[in-house]
């Protein structure tokens, strides 16, 4: 009888052990389980020679410093490149819109001294000519640039356009405006200058300002050197679209005076440092135009092209009198526009 119960005794201890791991096992494999869903899962990929892993970008183009057959020999763009830096091309945010034969490219060889400046080195004549081309083509004619950097378009044909206001603001309600303005009467005779220099057979600048080419006659407003010189005509219509806060007038006059104090305006009008100064001016004697002791890509002096400071024909001082008092009226409006008084005759 005491045989029986041991048996018994030892079955019922198998068999309570046997639960006990059942249950033990159970409770074990599902908080292993749950531990394995809350635990992020590492993968480990084994390594393939030579294979590129696949990585995919959002969709962002970036714009090699130099594309196609263009070149820039810019010490510090070479230094950007080897550094792995990479510009891109912006649309300007500063335009200088004229106006023609005021000193315009003077002001964009002086301004481009400064580290802090890219433009473009031809007139893209977009706001005029190509606009139809898109934003993108435009965008593509411009210099690339670094975070910080301005980058700053010439073509002083976009005073005289009658779409460029609004155009030029459908682009950037902020762009800053650059006007260099002449007076009016020597400015049409540099005008007359360039294109006579191009044509040869062109008829004198006295028969050439008159309606019927006789000095006792009426001023031709028709004729573009003079057309062009009454700047209170198209200003009014840039500040229907721009405040005139967003616009600089820059003395041509003073600019071949005095270029350091021109540019000191223009530097504070952009927001940059003032970092070209008198220092890097010489006076040409020869051509009465300062001149450059550097600038990017040149590292010895240099001044503006042989067409900049072209002496002027001689014109009859009656005519020039009779031209300075046509504009005398428009003169004034002027002043009063901008606020600024340029002293012309």
């Amino acid at each position: 009888m005491e045989l029986l119960i041991s048996k018994k005794i030892i079955l019922a201890l198998i068999l309570l052990a046997s639960i006990s791991f059942y249950v033990s096992f159970m409770f074990n494999s599902c908080v292993v389980s749950s531990l394995s869903k809350a635990i992020p899962k590492w993968q480990i990929h084994p390594v393939v020679p030579n294979e590129i892993p696949l990585v995919h970008y959002t969709s962002v183009r970036v714009v090699s410093l130099l594309e196609g057959n263009e070149t820039d020999i810019s010490p510090k763009y070479k230094f950007f490149r080897e550094q792995g830096l990479r510009p891109e091309r912006q649309l300007p945010s500063a335009l200088i819109i004229g106006v023609k034969k005021g000193g315009t490219r003077a002001l964009l060889e002086f301004i481009r001294i400064h580290p802090d400046v890219r433009a473009a080195g031809s007139e893209v004549h977009f706001f005029d000519k190509n606009y139809m081309k898109g934003f993108q083509w435009y965008r593509s004619h411009m210099p690339a640039t670094l975070e910080g950097q301005l980058t700053i378009e010439k073509t002083p044909s976009y005073f005289i356009t009658r779409e460029a206001p609004r155009r030029v603001q459908l682009m950037n309600p902020s762009t800053k405006l650059l006007v260099v303005v002449r007076d009016p009467v020597t400015r049409a005779v540099s005008d007359y200058a360039q294109a006579v220099s191009k044509k040869p057979e062109m008829r004198r600048f006295e028969q050439l300002v008159f309606v019927n080419g006789s000095v006792g006659s009426i001023i031709d407003t028709s004729w573009g050197p003079v057309k062009l010189g009454i700047y209170s005509r198209y200003l009014a219509r840039w500040l229907k679209f721009f405040p005139l806060s967003q616009l600089l007038f820059i003395s041509g006059e003073r600019l071949v005076l005095d270029p350091a104090i021109e540019l000191k305006r223009v530097q504070d009008f952009l927001g940059l440092k003032r970092v070209v100064t008198e220092k890097h001016f010489y006076f040409n004697s020869t051509k009465g135009f300062p001149c450059l002791f550097k600038s990017e890509g040149h590292s010895a002096p240099h001044c503006l092209g042989k067409t900049k400071g072209r002496s002027h024909p001689y014109i009859n001082p009656v005519v020039l009198q009779r031209l300075r008092d046509f504009f005398r009226p428009f003169n004034n409006h002027f002043y009063q526009m901008t606020g600024i008084n340029f002293g012309w005759a």
